[in-house]
């Protein structure tokens, strides 16, 4: 049996008006599936979250454009295109399974909805039920305190991509109308509101419904200010005007974030390398939370997997650490038979992590041809540098004391350079149940440059759920007490501990140097 497919209106944004029918489906499903833009934030999950389980799958369906710009051999429309079909084929993979899917679909799923892309795609080949939601156009009159239509008026509504001339023909021999997708179109909307007579009639409304709503007469309206969630609005004219019921609230612009590189859609196989940061989904960024929503399969070490929330959709595929020449190999064969695979790394990818191994290997003529991008995380030295303040605020470096793959007199080399240099250096790998020696014989080639009391800041497990930070001196670091889930930043001779009232200590690095 497959699953059911259900596309399921939000209504205009208050979770509140939300029907209790779409709530009831929500909670229930086994899928729940939302559109957003590349930026990662999705206004339908935000809606629907109050009624969402944690053991849910989520599928976000990250849009690649959001503007007519676009690289796309088929332009605009063909990265659209492509975006559907991929779409729709991820979530025809749950409903061949089984698995109930919800679409969430702001205001009504058939009321210039994304969800209908999905529905011409999937509706004739699984069962489906679409399920209605309160408009934006009603929610609008009812924060404007102004009917709609009455009696035997006409409720004229229109796409504001429209070209102005023809927005002014349709307006001009109009009664009340609504006119949608404002935002880039604003500019040209008011021109032909403006042509047909209706300029003073129209009222503009951004984001009804919600706490960042705002009302005004759409003539005095800043073009700039202006995001796609807002709507004209010219409500029946047998009713004098009443004003809006709502005070006006200046909002923050909702401006798309434009993110580097694209989750391929073709359908030919990718490597994706994706920097998972160096805790949980909270350091997790939208591009890297896009790359592995498209994947499918998932490869990397098996404590890093386990921090990607499982989808029965994707196939994972964990090792051990110390094998990542041969995972990067069965990524690219993966990706060569045409599977889009997400390599995921701790931290930041490119440091001391897949990316490099990945590049190597791909290095081999067998897998020329195999496209590999790289996803970049937040990396374990900032994190623990943010727990305490600002210590990598002057120049600093990095060095993995591990020497699995370069000799110890490098190390030591580098070591003594760096400080030498004064920098302030943060130190990956420092000790694990096989290698003890390197942070001791680390600490006195620093010992010989640095004075005793120089700041060491230790963190372990940062972002995790057993994270401890303390500040400590170089004379004072016990090499015992440090294992290969710390990372250390030594300071340098300008770095500084300042103890606030309560105890808590802050470390820096001031960002001028000494003449």
């Amino acid at each position: 049996m497959s699953g059911r497919l259900y596309g399921v209106g939000l209504g205009p944004g208050d979770p509140e008006l939300v029907t209790v029918k779409a709530a009831r489906l929500i909670g229930a499903a086994d899928v729940v599936a939302y559109h957003a833009a590349r930026h990662g934030r999705s206004n339908a999950r935000a809606i629907a979250a109050p009624y969402l389980r944690p053991e849910q799958v989520e599928e976000p369906l990250i849009y690649p454009v959001t503007t007519e710009t676009t690289d796309h051999p088929g332009g605009y429309q063909g990265a659209i295109d492509e975006f559907y079909a991929d779409a729709a084929r991820r979530l025809a993979a749950h409903l061949d399974a089984g698995r109930d899917v919800v679409v969430l679909a702001e205001g009504d799923p058939f009321f210039y909805g994304s969800y209908m892309h999905m529905h011409k795609r999937l509706a004739h080949r699984y069962p489906t039920e679409v399920v209605p939601g309160v408009t934006s156009v009603s929610a609008a009159s009812a924060t404007l305190g102004r009917p709609l239509v009455e009696r035997d008026e006409v409720l004229t509504v229109l796409p504001g991509t429209l070209p102005p001339d023809e927005l002014a023909t349709r307006l001009a021999g109009a009664g009340p109308a609504a006119v949608m997708k404002l935002g880039r179109t604003f500019t040209g909307v008011r021109e032909a509101l403006e042509k047909a007579g209706r300029l003073d009639d129209a009222w503009y409304v951004e984001r009804a419904t919600t706490d960042r709503e705002r009302t005004e007469p759409l003539a005095g309206v800043d073009p700039a200010s202006v995001p796609y969630f807002s709507l004209a609005l010219l409500p029946s004219p047998a009713t004098a005007p009443a004003g809006p019921s709502a005070p006006d609230r200046q909002v923050a612009l909702d401006r798309q974030v434009a993110l580097d590189g694209q989750v391929a859609l073709d359908g030919a196989g990718s490597v994706t390398v994706v920097g998972l940061g160096p805790g949980g989904r909270d350091w997790l960024t939208p591009q890297a939370q896009a790359a592995l929503a498209a994947a499918d399969d998932l490869i990397g070490y098996g404590p890093y997997l386990d921090r990607v929330a499982p989808n029965p959709r994707q196939r994972r595929h964990p090792s051990d650490n110390r094998v990542e020449a041969e995972r990067a190999a069965f990524a690219l064969d993966l990706a060569k038979r045409g599977r889009r695979v997400a390599v995921v790394s701790s931290g930041d990818p490119g440091v001391f992590a897949m990316a490099a191994a990945v590049l190597e290997v791909s290095e081999d003529p067998q897998w020329k041809d195999v496209p590999v991008r790289v996803v970049p995380g937040l990396t374990a030295a900032q994190a623990v540098a943010s727990r305490v303040g600002a210590p990598l605020g002057h120049d600093f470096c990095i060095v993995s004391l591990s020497d699995r793959l370069k000799p110890w007199r490098v190390i030591a080399d580098r070591l003594t350079a760096a400080a030498g240099a004064d920098l302030v250096i943060a130190l990956y790998n420092p000790a694990s149940n096989s290698r003890r020696e390197q942070l001791v014989r680390a600490r006195e080639l620093l010992l010989a440059h640095r004075a005793p009391q120089t700041p060491v800041v230790v963190g372990r497990d940062v972002g995790g759920p057993s994270e401890t930070v303390r500040v400590t001196t170089l004379a004072e670091l016990d090499p015992v007490t440090i294992d290969m889930r710390c990372l250390l930043i030594v300071g340098s001779s300008q770095t500084r501990v300042s103890t606030r009232p309560d105890g808590t200590a802050l470390v820096f690095t001031p960002r001028s140097y000494p003449a």
